[in-house]
C-alpha cells in the first residue's frame, strides 16, 4: 500500500503488498483489512444559481476538464497492465498528490475467470480525511480491452480509445480536486478511481467492476458510510442526456433528489431529466449499494460509439463538462 499525506507538509510512505489476499491496509486506522460545442470549446451554458451556488458554478473549469481528457488519450488506452494505464495512472497519482490532502493506493492482482491474472490499481485521494461527515465522488479510470460493439467487426479485438467511457469522468474528478484544492470544502470529500470496471463481459456480469468491488470489500474503515455518493460515468457526450438510473432510485432516492434537484436548482434540467430509465444500468455503484453505501450512478449511457473505436476526443464536449462539473461542485458547497 501506498499512502501520501499532505497535511502539514507530512508525507508518509508505507509498504505496498501485492496480492488479492495480502493487501492490508493498516495505516492510521485508515483502511481496514486494506491502502460548447464537440471536441472542447470553451464551454458556454446558461444556468441559474440560489445563493452558495453561483460560486460553485464558477469554480469548475471545464476547460482543465477537457484538457485531462485529452491527455488520457495522449496515454494510448488503459487497458490494466498495458504502458499506457500504467503512465495515466502515475499521473493520476501525482496530481491528487499536488491537490488533495492524502492519497491511498490500493494494488492488487485480480486472476480472472480464464485463470490469466491482471494488475489491478484503485486511487482514492481524500480531502479533510479526518471529517466525520463525508462525500464520495467515483469514476473508472480504465479503458475497455475489445471494441466489441463497433459496426466493424475488424475493430472487434482492438482497445476503446475511452474518450467518454473513461476519460470524462476522470477529468470530471480532477477538476473538482483542482477546485477543492483553491478552496477546501467543509466537509471531507473522497475521490476513488477505480480499475476494472470495463475489462469482461456485461450479462452476465464476468470480470468487471473489479475495482469497486474490491473496494467494497476493503472499506476505509470499518463504519465507513459517506453522507451520500455519485459515480460519474460517460458525462462528457456532446449531446448529453441523463436519466435517472433505476437501481439508484430504487435504493438511494434520497441521493437521487439531491443530484436533480441540484441540477434544476442551477438551470440544468434539460440535461439532467426526470424520467427513470426503464431498465438497471450496472455499473461501479452496484457494489457500493450492496455494502450498505448510498452511491447513485450518473450515467449518460445513451451513446453511439458506447465500446467502439468512435470514442474519441471528437464526441467529448467541453459544454457537457461544465453542466455535470458544475453540479458536482455545487453538492459539495452548502
Amino acid at each position: 500500500m501506498n499512502v501520501i499525506d499532505n497535511r502539514h507538509g507530512k508525507r508518509t510512505l508505507r509498504i505496498r503488498r501485492v496480492g488479492r489476499a495480502s493487501l492490508a491496509f493498516a495505516m492510521c486506522g485508515l483502511f481496514a483489512g486494506a491502502a460548447c460545442s464537440s471536441g472542447g470549446d470553451a464551454a458556454q451554458v446558461p444556468g441559474t444559481s440560489a445563493p452558495g451556488s453561483a460560486a460553485a458554478v464558477a469554480e469548475f473549469n471545464a476547460d482543465s476538464a477537457m484538457s485531462y481528457v485529452r491527455q488520457q488519450l495522449a496515454f494510448g488506452p488503459r487497458v490494466p497492465g498495458t504502458p499506457g494505464w500504467q503512465k495515466a495512472g502515475d499521473w493520476i497519482v501525482a496530481h491528487m498528490q499536488r491537490t488533495a490532502d492524502q492519497v491511498v493506493e490500493q494494488k492488487w492482482t485480480h486472476t480472472l475467470a480464464t485463470k490469466q491474472q491482471i494488475p489491478m490499481r484503485n486511487i482514492f485521494a481524500r480531502f479533510k480525511p479526518d471529517a466525520a461527515e463525508r462525500v464520495l465522488y467515483v469514476a473508472h479510470w480504465d479503458t475497455r480491452p475489445r471494441a466489441d460493439s463497433d459496426p466493424d467487426p475488424l475493430n472487434h479485438n482492438k482497445p476503446i480509445p475511452g474518450a467518454n467511457d473513461g476519460a470524462s469522468g476522470v477529468a470530471l474528478l480532477m477538476a473538482v480536486a483542482d477546485a477543492l484544492k483553491k478552496v477546501p470544502p467543509s466537509m471531507g470529500v473522497d475521490l476513488l478511481f477505480v480499475d476494472g470496471e470495463d475489462w469482461g463481459t456485461f450479462g452476465p456480469e464476468v470480470d468487471v467492476l473489479i475495482g469497486s468491488t474490491y473496494f467494497a470489500s476493503h472499506l476505509p474503515t470499518p463504519n465507513y458510510k459517506p453522507l451520500f455518493g455519485v459515480v460519474w460515468d460517460m458525462i462528457g457526450d456532446a449531446d448529453l442526456n441523463i436519466p435517472q438510473e433505476m437501481a439508484s432510485v430504487e435504493q438511494a432516492p434520497e441521493v437521487v433528489q439531491r443530484v436533480w434537484s441540484k441540477a434544476k436548482e442551477l438551470g440544468y434540467e434539460q440535461y439532467f431529466q426526470p424520467a427513470v430509465r426503464g431498465y438497471p444500468i450496472t455499473d461501479d455503484h452496484t457494489p457500493l449499494l450492496k455494502v450498505g453505501l448510498r452511491v447513485i450512478d450518473v450515467i449518460d449511457i445513451d451513446y453511439d460509439v458506447h465500446h467502439a473505436m468512435g470514442d474519441d476526443i471528437n464526441r467529448v464536449s467541453a459544454k457537457s463538462l461544465k453542466v455535470v462539473g458544475d453540479v458536482a461542485m455545487a453538492l459539495l458547497r452548502p
